[in-house]
């Protein structure tokens, strides 16, 4: 039988679309994984059309293409993390700088609140650490707590403060021991709907981390507010929830509590996946598709110049993926748990694409990465874009 999460109860559900192929196959929930074509080879933004739709895909698809209908924020330095606060107002992460931002009210009026100092920026030597990933507290309201994932001189660690009086305050370990690299860092937090933070960390070049189980490097970790292991976790007193990841950066949870993650593939292979408790997604042995028993398929790849996708968004039935290298913003079709028809949009029109995050209002924030010490820096950059979907 395969289990399917139900986040909200943490039960196992049997169910016959999902039972086990023969011997030798892998645990895929019976469908062919997708490959993804670029639909468009010159920078347009405005947006290419879909790929042909997938035989048996029910969900019609948006009427028209998305459109870049404002500019939130321009001048920022290599902006990694997007959070909102219950007020609308957003907190903004710089991966290098490591301050924490307070992009405020309808103007998103620009304050520095703070700076992470225990993070260390290596981004103008070419590394990928720093003040990554932030997440706001379900319980914002009464406890105003700020969490982040930010790489140390020593570990990738998940930190917390309090913002109070539009200054954020001392700074407290909340799980430490994520290895650190100068690459391969994960660094994307995201709270369930169960209530439970879930975080995204890299294998940091050392591929046999991901399947170690005794270390945190190459996995999604699903911990409580105060860093323990959740209750329910896969593998008894162990923060983690599947493993076999080389680099996720993108987490995202459906609208029935399903979580997809976007992550690097090597030289071949970016992937779209849907994670299962204790699942093992393959790498270092495979990139992509196997069908190999014991290991998860991938529901989506990309070649890697058309992809290398760090931030995953969902909203209304389709996710959305901002790629880095491929300089473009993927949206993907989901029925049921199935996700198909990849298109592509602004191919090369903005540069790199970091984090694509859904607003209070339901339009996409969009944020660019050209100042991470790999892209080419525009007029104005790095900014974050207005996007209707």
């Amino acid at each position: 039988m395969r289990r399917l999460a139900t986040l909200a109860c943490l039960a196992a559900l049997a169910s016959p679309a999902l039972t086990a192929c023969s011997d030798g196959a892998s645990d895929d929930p019976g469908h062919d994984t997708v490959t993804a074509s670029p639909q468009a080879e010159t920078p347009t933004p405005s947006g290419s059309t879909s790929a042909e739709p997938s035989e048996g895909a029910t969900q019609a698809a948006p009427s028209g293409p998305p459109k870049v209908i404002g500019t939130i924020a321009t001048g920022l330095q290599a902006p990694w993390g997007i959070a909102f606060l219950p007020n609308g107002d957003a907190i903004v992460t710089e991966r290098d700088s490591t301050r924490v931002l307070l992009l405020q009210g309808p103007q998103h009026v620009r304050h520095v609140i703070g700076t992470i100092d225990q993070a260390v920026g290596l981004g103008q030597q070419g590394g990928e650490a720093g003040l990554l990933g932030v997440a706001v507290s379900p319980s914002y309201a009464t406890d105003r707590l700020l969490y982040f994932y930010a790489s140390t001189a020593t570990d990738n660690r998940i930190l917390r403060a309090r913002l109070a009086g539009g200054t954020l305050g001392p700074t407290s370990v909340v799980l430490q021991g994520i290895p650190r690299g100068q690459i391969h860092d994960g660094g994307r937090l995201a709270f369930g709907p169960d209530g439970y933070l879930y975080a995204s960390t890299g294998e940091t070049g050392n591929g046999d981390l991901a399947q170690d189980k005794s270390s945190l490097g190459g996995k999604i970790l699903r911990i409580t507010t105060d860093g323990r292991p959740a209750p329910g976790n896969p593998f008894p007193g162990s923060p983690i929830w599947s493993y076999g990841h080389r680099n996720v950066q993108g987490l995202a949870f459906d609208d029935d509590g399903r979580l997809w993650a976007s992550e690097f593939g090597a030289q071949t292979y970016d992937e779209l996946n849907l994670i299962k408790p204790g699942g093992n997604y393959g790498w270092p042995m495979v990139e992509g598709r196997s069908d190999r028993k014991g290991l998860i398929n991938p529901q989506v790849v990309w070649d890697t110049d058309s992809a290398s996708p760090s931030g995953l968004a969902w909203l209304d039935g389709h996710l959305w993926l901002a790629a880095l290298r491929g300089e473009r913003l993927w949206r993907v079709t989901v029925t049921g748990d199935r996700a198909h028809d990849p298109a592509d949009f602004f191919v090369g029109a903005y540069g790199r694409m970091r984090t694509v995050v859904v607003a209070p209002d339901g339009n996409l924030w969009l944020s660019t990465s050209n100042t991470d010490g790999r892209g080419t820096p525009r007029d104005g950059d790095d900014r974050i874009l207005l996007i209707r979907p």
